[in-house]
């Protein structure tokens, strides 16, 4: 069916928009007239022109009549840029093909009856599942005020992220290392412990392939962090955030933020750590829409066991160390009915290792999904 085959193309274009359009939606759009594509475009990067607009500016002829092949239900509000609602009722455009509705509170098919209300032909729900699975973040932060959390890390085949004396690196091969930092670039924010920082030091920007550095968020209680790790480094290129239960008044604190570091106070969880659901409510106050955790071990446990966790990607590599550190500790699972369960969306190869991309099924209280 034509209409299926329009999206699929915008779907496609949209997805030019990862890691440059958050924390707004990815959009692609396309506009056909007589059944002639004449215009596409997308949503390139946050602030800048919407999808629809782009693709009536990229039209090689008048739009009036045509239809409109949009991912996501245009917007009817004024923010960094016009309602998109407006342009297309200026133009004329006589039909529009919406993927999605939008979860935004300012749009909530408010955009859709502006746009019935100016007598233009709608249709809602073209291939709108792999519509909401290109925006899954976007939905995900809109849906529940909390970012989009990815937990990553690499592992050897017996389970192991490092050995028994901490090393970690390299376990997994270049190429996926590449595929790590790809990651990166997708996401608004990585998230790591001060374990992580002391063991590994790592940057914890993207270099290995093209995009925007995340914000960098360290994780330390304590404040045991060093002036001279790599994370403290190019903060006017890569901004660091470091999340303490520590006050202003110390003078650890003190030295941090003069370092060029930021600093926030989060109230500790039960163990005096910081608390990482406070955590995400704060990050989504500041628009941090998806969040990607690299390690520690007591991270990416405490996580899974608050049920912060929505995508876990495991790297496995093909080597065996026997004893180890495991990536997951004790989750207080004590019966098989609890268990954490996942839906495989990829099982990929990047060069010599496995990578498995899951998403975690809600549970209910019974603790079946």
């Amino acid at each position: 069916m034509n209409d299926e085959r329009y999206m699929n193309l915008a779907i496609k274009l949209a997805a030019k928009g990862r890691g440059y359009a958050s924390p707004n939606p990815m959009v692609g759009a396309v506009i056909v007239k007589n059944d002639r594509i004449i215009g596409q475009g997308y949503h390139q990067c946050c602030g800048q022109n919407h999808a629809e607009v782009n693709a009536i500016q990229n039209a090689t002829e008048d739009v009036t009549g045509a239809t409109l092949y949009v991912t996501l239900e245009p917007c009817c509000h004024s923010g960094k840029t016009a309602p998109c609602t407006d342009r297309i009722i200026q133009h004329k455009i006589a039909r529009v093909v919406v993927g999605a509705t939008d979860s935004n509170p300012l749009v909530s098919c408010q955009g859709i009856q502006c746009l019935q209300n100016a007598g233009i032909e709608i249709k809602i729900g073209t291939l709108e599942d792999e519509c909401r699975d290109l925006n899954e973040v976007f939905f995900h932060f809109m849906e529940t005020g909390l970012p989009f959390v990815t937990v990553k890390y690499a592992q050897t085949l017996d389970g192991r992220i490092a050995t028994v004396t901490g090393q970690s690196q390299w376990i997994s091969s270049p190429t996926s290392l590449k595929f790590a930092h790809q990651l990166r670039a997708e996401h608004d924010a990585i998230l790591v412990g001060i374990g992580t920082v002391i063991k590994d030091n790592p940057a914890l920007t993207v270099r290995r392939v093209r995009g925007r550095n995340p914000l960098r968020i360290i994780v330390d209680s304590g404040l045991a962090i060093a002036t001279e790790a790599n994370v403290m480094q190019n903060i006017s290129k890569a901004p660091t955030l470091i999340v303490t239960t520590k006050n202003a008044s110390d003078p650890r604190f003190q030295n941090l933020a003069a370092a060029g570091a930021e600093l926030i106070t989060v109230d500790p969880d039960e163990g005096n750590h910081v608390n990482l659901k406070k955590l995400l409510q704060h990050l989504a106050a500041r628009n941090i829409s998806s969040v990607l955790i690299e390690g520690g071990a007591q991270i990416i446990t405490s996580a899974l066991q608050d049920n912060l966790v929505n995508r876990l990607v495991t790297v496995i590599a093909p080597k065996i160390i026997g004893k180890g550190i495991e990536a997951i500790g004790d989750l207080n699972i004590r019966r098989l009915e609890e268990a954490k369960v996942l839906s495989v969306r990829s099982v990929m190869k990047k060069g010599v290792d496995i990578i498995i991309d899951n998403r975690l099924l809600p549970q209910s209280r019974s603790g079946r999904p």
